[in-house]
């Protein structure tokens, strides 16, 4: 029988042909932890292929292709004396005590073992943490829509033609703005539902509205640039903010939508504004059409950009939506963005910005740089749904959905809070509203208390860069809950509400 020299007893270990991995993948890794712990130090010479592979009752191919691989990645070095242990530099060979590593630890990952931690950018830590829930617990859970009603025999029809209709070139990169054809389509949809006026030109497909956000940020802001941003408002478009390393600064959300002062023009002018204008998010107000104009003149005399986030203006439920700003003005300073995420499911992944005409000459060249274009297939489906009419089929079913289940949300609060302080705010759009509790009540809590009884509301005051005690309770989804489960998750919901209401501690804080 042959044996190798004393140096090398690991190396005699039957390889376990039982494991999923090949025998030659399991050498592999054998002599990379070995060359990583130090017992396979620099410059030894390894057994030949023909006598390794008597040892270990191998094939000398799996043997001969694991030196090959070795080689290739510059574990191993050949030379006249045959095979060597390669030089790695001070964190490889010999930068670990000469332990054992546990059988299929990578050597990469075991020399790592102990390390100070990674240094990350400090932008991310401005961006606060808020707890993540399961995927699956959608009770009340604000920005989802009414995922079971999807049309899926009509999705799926759409996805079959541009299947059967598609080409080689669609398995290419696309154009980097989308499918010319999905920019038509958005373009002529958006002219007849929001007021948007705009070419197929303007419009550039994002990978959802958050790509859209950070679309703007990149294209018109600059490191330490202001940006002022609705308070309570959308975290998505806070973190995209932050993200640019922008300063940015809250203003206050009343009954009108967006507010500001004369001194805020003067002591921080914005680059950018971030505006949710047809339906604030998360307090459902509605931009006047006097906030609006002074707004847009405003931010026009200062050279600063209005983003208005048009997120689900299409679920007006009394009365015509309500048009968006971009249409206020043919030179208006806004960049239109939209998501299909709350129209159609947020799975899809598909988003819009609609940039203003005066722009395009100047961020053609950088968008050509930083996008790839996206799935053509998915676009080219896309693009049959809306000018099919199916899109707007499902709008109109869907608007009627949430009308119900609107009211549905409203008896239960009404059956089930009646008699303690509350207030309802924003219920006359959209997929979710805002239920305003006592100033100081405890939102926080109240929502993983029902997060743990499977209802997912979100606390108001999560939505604040600067909580004030006010800035306090529930937001809540009806989108994806039906009538006939509202009243159990309220009746879940209300119990928690009064048991944080009557604490000792809110109410001792109440009489102060």
């Amino acid at each position: 029988m042959t044996v190798l020299p004393d140096a090398l007893p690991a190396l005699e270990a039957p390889l376990d042909p039982h494991r999923p991995e090949p025998l030659q993948r399991q050498l592999c890794q054998r002599v990379r932890d070995g060359v990583a712990a130090g017992w396979l130090p620099p410059g030894l010479r390894l057994p030949a292929t023909r006598v390794l592979a008597q040892v270990l009752g191998v094939s000398r191919n799996t043997v001969s292709l694991a030196y090959e691989q070795l080689l290739a990645e510059g574990w191993l070095q050949a030379d006249r004396r045959g095979t060597v242990v390669a030089r790695l530099g001070p964190w490889g060979a010999g930068a670990r005590a000469a332990t054992p590593i546990p059988a299929g630890e990578s050597a990469v990952r075991a020399v790592a073992t102990g390390a100070a931690p990674p240094r990350l950018a400090r932008r991310l830590a401005t961006l606060p943490v808020h707890p993540t829930l399961p995927s699956e617990l959608t009770a009340l859970r604000p920005g989802i829509p009414a995922l079971g009603q999807f049309p899926h025999v009509a999705w799926r029809q759409a996805m079959d033609r541009a299947q059967r209709t598609s080409s080689a070139l669609d398995l290419n990169y696309g154009d980097v703005q989308g499918l010319p054809a999905l920019r038509a389509a958005i373009a002529a949809h958006l002219a007849v539902s929001r007021g948007v006026h705009c070419t197929p030109a303007q419009v550039v497909i994002t990978e959802g509205a958050q790509e859209a956000l950070s679309l703007c940020v990149r294209l018109l802001t600059d490191p330490g640039d202001t940006a002022w941003m609705e308070e309570p408002g959308y975290r998505g478009a806070r973190a995209a903010l932050l993200a640019g390393d922008l300063r940015v600064l809250p203003r206050r959300v009343d009954a009108e939508g967006l507010s500001w002062t004369e001194d805020d023009w003067r002591e921080a002018p914005p680059r950018l504004i971030y505006t949710s204008p047809s339906h604030q998010y998360p307090m459902g107000a509605v931009l006047s059409v006097a906030r609006r104009l002074a707004l847009m003149q405003a931010a026009q005399a200062h050279d600063a950009w209005i983003i208005e986030d048009d997120y689900d203006s299409e679920f007006r439920l009394a009365g015509a939506p309500i048009a968006a700003m971009q249409g206020l003005r043919p030179d208006a300073p806004v960049l239109y963005v939209g998501t299909f995420s709350k129209t159609l499911f947020p799975a899809l992944r598909l988003g819009f910005l609609v940039l203003p005409q005066r722009l395009l000459p100047a961020v053609m060249a950088p968008l050509r740089e930083w996008l790839r274009g996206g799935p053509l297939q998915t676009q080219r489906a896309l693009a049959h749904f809306i000018a099919s009419g199916q899109f707007s089929r499902h709008l109109a079913r869907m608007r009627r959905l949430y009308r119900s289940r609107h009211q549905a949300l409203g008896a239960a609060l009404a059956r089930h809070l009646g008699d303690l302080p509350h207030r309802i705010e924003g219920g006359r759009c959209g997929l979710h509203l805002c239920l305003r509790l006592p100033a100081g009540f405890p939102d926080l809590e109240a929502a993983a208390a029902a997060a743990a009884e499977g209802v997912a509301p979100h606390a108001l005051s999560a939505f604040a860069m600067a909580p004030r005690p006010e800035d306090r309770g529930l937001v809540l989804g009806y989108g994806n809950t039906p009538e006939e489960a509202m009243d159990g998750h309220v009746r879940i919901l209300a119990q928690g509400v009064r048991s944080c209401l009557l604490s000792p501690r809110l109410l001792t804080r109440r009489k102060t």
